[in-house]
């Protein structure tokens, strides 16, 4: 008869791995390994997690605990959030059910938001007062988008992140297209300023609303960080489309119908929209965790905080120490596997494996009417063939990951 070892020892024993040196022993003598319920907590339900979601029954079957706690029962895929917003895509369509997909796998799922990470007591305190204790910890909460602009009295203001402000913001233009010129200006000069331009463009028109004026306003030179022939290129197509740009100017000030530029000047806006880049959270800061420059958690090359090994992380909220990474969803995509392999490793004082980013990665923009803007390693592809590349890999990529169990 084979004899079972369970490990059920305090959790100072259990960090120190006193048993690991006699594990080959004991199971050269008929033993088999079965390591008492040790508890993973999941922080956000974002691309650098949907592996370890989808295989929560695994790790549970192994014995381990599961909580995760996400600030909404769904979690939207920001790479067709503009799609959504120009009438492609439902936002039923473009969005994971994060609390099916975890309670169909019996694991506990909390809706809530964290506040603070006690990494010495392995503790995470949540908005609502509860406090959440862990063996292995895993930080997927995202990006936010910041602006160092002033609010007046009154004004509003659609952030492109997250993604349910695109809902609203969709929800705003129908109801007023129809029956006004809309003024709507765009904060930002880069992709989601690209994509959220040409996408609203796309609404009115098939909403048979009045033509919008949008204009996109850059503190810098749009789309600057991109090569010229990918810059010239986008920049023509929402040219051609009657977007205007006002390069080397931001909004500092959103006020009722108007905003306030660096420069001085003011310029109407019915509808102002926030596209100015994304920051971490600033959950790591409040927590005294090491971060990178952006702020992020400073993770090593097995997406592992260095001086809190049982704490891991990925997608936009991390530092990268290897190579600082751009906060883009195929970063998080590609860190999906890993990050849920290491989880599992860690729980059971297993060799973790080395994160690898890879290389260059495909750039496609929606750019509304079903026109896209593919680049590649030189190669570029404009119109709607380039559009419907982008739609297939994402629909694609929504089908694995949104079956519930």
């Amino acid at each position: 008869m084979q004899l079972t070892v369970i490990h059920t020892i305090n959790q100072s024993l259990r960090d120190a791995n006193l048993l690991t040196p006699y594990l080959p022993t004991l199971k050269g003598r008929g033993f088999t390994e079965c390591w008492m319920t040790k508890k993973l907590l999941l922080l956000g339900g974002g691309h650098a997690h949907l592996e370890t979601l989808a295989a929560l029954t695994r790790i549970q079957r192994r014995g381990h605990e599961v909580t995760v706690v996400a600030p909404a029962p769904h979690h939207y895929y920001s790479g067709m959030g503009p799609g959504m917003l120009g009438g492609d895509y439902t936002p039923e369509e473009i969005r994971f059910n994060t609390q099916e997909m975890v309670q169909s796998r019996g694991a506990r799922f909390l809706l809530g938001r964290a506040v603070k990470i006690d990494a010495p007591k392995r503790q995470v305190h949540l908005e609502n007062g509860e406090t959440l204790a862990y063996d292995v910890l895993s930080v997927n909460v995202g990006s936010v988008v910041e602006g160092d602009m002033t609010m007046a009295q009154g004004a509003t203001l659609y952030p492109v992140k997250p993604i349910a402000s695109l809902v609203r913001l969709k929800d705003a233009i129908r109801s007023r297209c129809e029956g006004e010129t809309l003024r709507i200006a765009i904060a930002g000069g880069g992709p989601s300023s690209a994509e959220v331009a040409g996408n609203i463009r796309q609404l009115v028109s098939d909403h048979g609303g009045l033509s919008p004026l949008i204009t996109i306003y850059s503190r810098g030179e749009f789309f600057g960080h991109f090569p010229e022939k990918i810059r010239a290129g986008v920049m023509g197509h929402l040219q051609t489309r009657g977007i205007q740009m006002v390069e080397n100017d931001t909004v500092i000030q959103v006020e009722k119908e108007s905003v306030r530029l660096a420069s001085g000047r003011h310029a109407p806006a019915d509808l102002v929209v926030l596209a100015t880049g994304v920051h971490p959270s600033p959950l790591f800061a409040d927590s005294q965790l090491p971060m990178g420059p952006d702020g992020g958690l400073s993770v090593n090359r097995y997406l592992q905080c260095s001086n809190h090994p049982e704490i891991f992380g990925g997608g936009d909220c991390i530092h990268f120490e290897e190579q600082p990474l751009k906060k883009v969803g195929v970063y998080a995509v590609r860190q999906n596997k890993i990050l849920r392999d290491n989880l599992l490793a860690r729980l059971e004082a297993k060799p973790l494996t080395p994160f690898s980013p890879g290389g260059s990665y495909l750039l496609i923009f929606n750019l509304g009417g079903h026109m896209g803007y593919l680049h590649k390693n030189g190669l570029t592809l404009k119109g709607r063939l380039a559009f419907h590349i982008k739609d297939y890999i994402d629909r694609h990529f929504m089908r694995t990951y949104q079956q519930p169990g």
